[in-house]
């Protein structure tokens, strides 16, 4: 077993819903939201995997782009499809936590 491979597995899940989280918060650039996925290692991503999910949300029409400042950054904020998209993570998220903290507490009915 390797726990790294299983990290990954957690990373490659939730980056979606992290990054729509940053962006429903405020307009974000892309090293901005690179910089504060850093600081927590668990979700940390590289520009690699970041420009690209940026790219399919916006495509998908999760997301809009602007371009601003001096030198121009290319921000992006969330649409109210994009908002919808993050209520329904949401709530799919509680639902996964608690079925594992039930799990963990041995609420599993046997």
């Amino acid at each position: 077993m390797n726990i790294d491979e299983w990290r990954s597995q957690i990373k490659r899940g939730t980056l979606e819903f992290c990054v729509l989280l940053l962006i429903s918060r405020a307009p974000r650039y892309g090293y901005e939201i690179i910089s504060r996925l850093e600081s927590r290692p668990i979700v940390a991503a590289k520009e690699s995997t970041v420009y690209p999910l940026l790219r399919r949300l916006q495509k998908d029409g999760c997301l809009t782009s602007f371009w601003q400042g001096l030198p121009p950054r290319k921000y992006y904020t969330i649409t109210d499809a994009g908002r919808e998209y993050l209520e329904a993570m949401r709530s799919e998220w509680r639902e996964l936590c608690e079925a594992i903290e039930g799990l963990e507490r041995g609420d599993d009915n046997e």
